[in-house]
Formats: structure tokens, C-alpha cells, sequence
């Protein structure tokens, strides 16, 4: 048998002892804890704040994509002629309701479209001014909308195919 020396016991309870000491600390601060968790709300703010804000989606790490299902589109102009056109504009798929809302107004859109282009005097259509078109028919869409709104539209092709003889 190995003899423990009178210094080494005492060492060893030392040892003993503050690793019975902190078991016990983190013992009570697990218990602490847990009473504190479950007495507060589910929506309280931290107890102790990290200083981490969070920062404002950018447009970088968006999910841009372009709505584009109105897919191409023959108005017939009040001169007889047609107008042929696509028409798309980028949107937010993180914004979920805002793309399902998007995806149940295509037919409005296209009547939008349709009403506007079929309105403009025959004088109007053959230099159709795209700058203006483009910001009427946003603007007319975004009162359609409640979801959220677009900042931009884009013409994809626009050809006015004239009846023969003119």
C-alpha cells in the first residue's frame, strides 16, 4: 500500500474542494437560469444584450427575381395596327405573400397593359414614348397592388406590326 503524505491529502482536498465548489456554482447558476427562462414572456427582450443589430436587407442578398408571366402580349390599336409586347419586372422572392399576390393579379396586368396601349391615339404609337408608357403602367399596377409595390418595369420586345397597305 502507497502511503499519502500529510501535504499531499491536504492538496488533494484543496482540489477536492474547488472542483465541489464550482460544480455546485454552475449547479445553481443552470438552476437560476432556468427559473428565469421559464418565469419570462416568450417575446421578452434579452436579459443581457448581445449588441448585435441586425442590419437592413440590402438588394445584394435578395432573392431578385423577374416576374415576367404575362408573357407576350398583341394589343390591337385603334388604328388597325398591333402592338406586340413583354413585360417584366423585378421583385423580392423572400417577400412570399407579395409573389403569390403578384401571381394572382396576371390578369389584371394585362388588361392594365391592354387598356392603356388600346387607349393611346393613332398618332401616339408609332413613336411610342417607352419612358412614359413604362411609368404610367407602373403606376397603375402599383394602385392595383396592396401588398407591396414595383420600381421598376421593363419592355422586353415592342414591335407595332402595321395592316398591309399602309
Amino acid at each position: 500500500m502507497k502511503k499519502i503524505s500529510p501535504a499531499n491529502e491536504k492538496l488533494s482536498r484543496i482540489v477536492y474542494s474547488v472542483l465541489l465548489s464550482i460544480a455546485g456554482l454552475l449547479i445553481l447558476i443552470l438552476i437560476i437560469g432556468t427559473i428565469i427562462g421559464l418565469s419570462r414572456s416568450g417575446n421578452a427582450d434579452p436579459f443581457i444584450g448581445s449588441g448585435y443589430i441586425p442590419a437592413e436587407p440590402d438588394s445584394f442578398n435578395d432573392d431578385i427575381r423577374v416576374f415576367s408571366e404575362m408573357g407576350r402580349l398583341r394589343i390591337p390599336l385603334v388604328d388597325s395596327s398591333t402592338l406586340v409586347i413583354s413585360i417584366a419586372f423585378p421583385y423580392s422572392a423572400n417577400d412570399v405573400t407579395f409573389s403569390e399576390e403578384l401571381a394572382a393579379k396576371i390578369d389584371d396586368f394585362k388588361s392594365i397593359v391592354i387598356s392603356y396601349f388600346s387607349s393611346l391615339p393613332a398618332a401616339n404609337l408609332a413613336p411610342i414614348d417607352e419612358e412614359r408608357a413604362k411609368h404610367e403602367i407602373l403606376r397603375r399596377f402599383n394602385n392595383n397592388l396592396r401588398l407591396g409595390s414595383l420600381q421598376t418595369l421593363y419592355f422586353i420586345d415592342v414591335t407595332v406590326i402595321s395592316p398591309a397597305g399602309f
